[in-house]
């Protein structure tokens, strides 16, 4: 791929059996007034349903992979030829104006080495859900530790110089963002909106504390395909 027709942007996107939701998000970035030149992959973890149907005829790209989340994003990695990624989860759509925030933080060079998330928001109206997100962005604020469904921003030279996600069947977002560091995470005050959907399904109280759980384990070193099963 010559220099001219590579993209600006490479917007990587992991799924499995994501039917219900692939279509809109893909939908809402092809909505959202992206100005540079840019592809979507979608890098499917071996999907029964119609995940791959709705997403390649919205034009994305199609990676198979071993499933796994940290695997998938590895594997879209390996592959995205754009001079910035994007990883975004399938059930999760950016605000209105998100592009414009990202493309201020594209175009400074002191931001070559930096990396950047989105705020965390649901599609869900409830007190519960304004309580998860109130705790979900302080959390990003005080300890700079975003999940996976804020999105990441980042360099295609950084992100291969930091070794990329490590192909991890769960806490790849968590190891990442150790890596990137404190001092180089840049948080957008556009929010990714993710769906509600698990919360309202596990509860908004069990599924908060189960996160804490695996990520505690994390920090204390189990295996983490142990940590995978627990979560599951």
């Amino acid at each position: 791929m010559s220099s001219k027709d590579r993209p600006t942007l490479s917007i990587i996107i992991p799924a499995l059996n994501e039917e219900g939701n692939i279509g809109a998000t893909i939908d809402a970035l092809k909505k959202s007034g992206i100005t540079c030149r840019y592809d979507i992959i979608v890098v499917d973890g071996g999907s029964s349903d119609a995940t791959l149907e709705e997403a390649s005829q919205r034009g994305a790209a199609i990676i198979k992979s071993e499933p796994g989340r940290g695997i998938q994003l590895a594997a879209g990695g390996r592959k995205a030829k754009g001079v910035w990624l994007l990883f975004l989860h399938a059930d999760t759509q950016l605000a209105a104006g998100w592009f414009e925030e990202a493309a201020v933080f594209m175009g400074a060079q002191a931001n070559i080495r930096h990396a950047g998330v989105f705020g965390f928001a649901l599609d869900d109206d409830s007190p519960a859900a304004s309580v998860l997100q109130f705790i979900v962005n302080l959390r990003t604020k005080m300890l700079a530790l975003p999940f996976g469904d804020q999105g990441l921003l980042i360099n295609n030279v950084f992100y291969h110089d930091l070794n990329g996600y490590a192909p991890l069947k769960i806490m790849e977002d968590v190891e990442i963002i150790r890596r990137i560091g404190r001092d180089r995470l840049h948080v957008f005050k556009t929010c990714a909106v993710t769906s509600a959907g698990k919360y309202r399904r596990d509860g908004y109280l069990f599924r908060p504390l189960k996160n804490i759980f695996c990520l505690t384990l994390y920090f204390l070193k189990l295996p983490n395909p142990l940590i995978a099963k627990i979560y599951r």
